[in-house]
């Protein structure tokens, strides 16, 4: 008997978007796999866990029907400085029953710009094997088809969302890249992607490389890698609804 695993299983990119292509195009068929012969499931949002699941069950039978697999969701993380940290131990407990238990993200590969980390965290403390399955990530996607500096990048996640402190920080980051020749890189909720384009542009030197991408994976995927003087001249309109990721590499001083 194999001693149970906790299984990083990526989710495709296509959450919320076009969900019309089958798994098996856009995950590896041993990703698939692994996911239809789970039990025990830890996600962040039960309902498109469910949607995942069903669109696993055209490529492979699952083991169990949908309705009697176990899954709970990742509980979210405590609100105020005065209240400690979260106890993930229970969500574990598959595990401890000889069980192997899958982590499922909206998105992408669990625990990266993800709160599954602090789960695969917990796991490996309790002496847990952990493996991460292949799939999507759209930092990686991004940074690859940007054009930019793949060798040394660095990822933010969010900008702030109040203007003056977003302009400064951005400022600062392209001051990093600018000092390290190191590519930034962020992700923003698609309904602010056109602010954050905009600040984008307000804060950036002329001659930092900007790209965007956007809808990864999907038949409406778009890559720009320009200048900022470049953007600025051509503006591109980004959609308030489909998620995008922001990139950029300062020129050197």
């Amino acid at each position: 008997m194999t001693a149970p695993r906790l299984l990083l299983i990526p989710a495709p990119l296509d959450f919320g978007l076009d969900a019309s292509a089958a798994l098996d195009e856009l995950l590896p068929l041993r990703t698939v796999r692994a996911a239809a012969t789970l039990h025990h499931w830890v996600v962040e949002n039960a309902k498109t866990a469910r949607a995942f699941l069903k669109r696993v069950e055209a490529i492979a039978p699952l083991a169990l029907p949908l309705q009697q697999l176990h899954i709970q969701e990742l509980p979210r993380p405590p609100k105020g400085a005065s209240r400690g940290p979260v106890d993930l131990g229970p969500l574990l407990a598959p595990l401890r029953a000889g069980h192997d238990l899958g982590l499922l993200s909206e998105a992408g590969l669990p625990a990266v710009a993800d709160p599954g980390a602090h789960l695969v965290a917990a796991a490996h403390q309790a002496g847990f094997s952990v493996q991460s399955l292949p799939g999507s990530s759209s930092i990686v996607q991004a940074l690859a088809a940007s054009g930019l500096n793949g060798q040394s990048f660095a990822f933010h996640g969010y900008a702030p969302t109040d203007a003056a402190a977003r302009l400064q920080r951005l400022r600062e980051w392209e001051a990093q890249s600018r000092k390290l020749q190191q590519t930034q890189v962020l992700i923003e909720t698609p309904y602010r992607n056109a602010a954050l384009l905009q600040a984008l542009l307000q804060a950036l030197q002329p001659s930092t490389r900007l790209a965007v991408s956007r809808a990864l994976t999907t038949p409406q995927e778009w890559t720009r890698s320009a200048t900022v003087a470049q953007w600025r001249q051509h503006a591109s309109d980004l959609p308030g609804d489909q998620p995008a990721m922001f990139s950029w590499l300062a020129a050197a001083g």
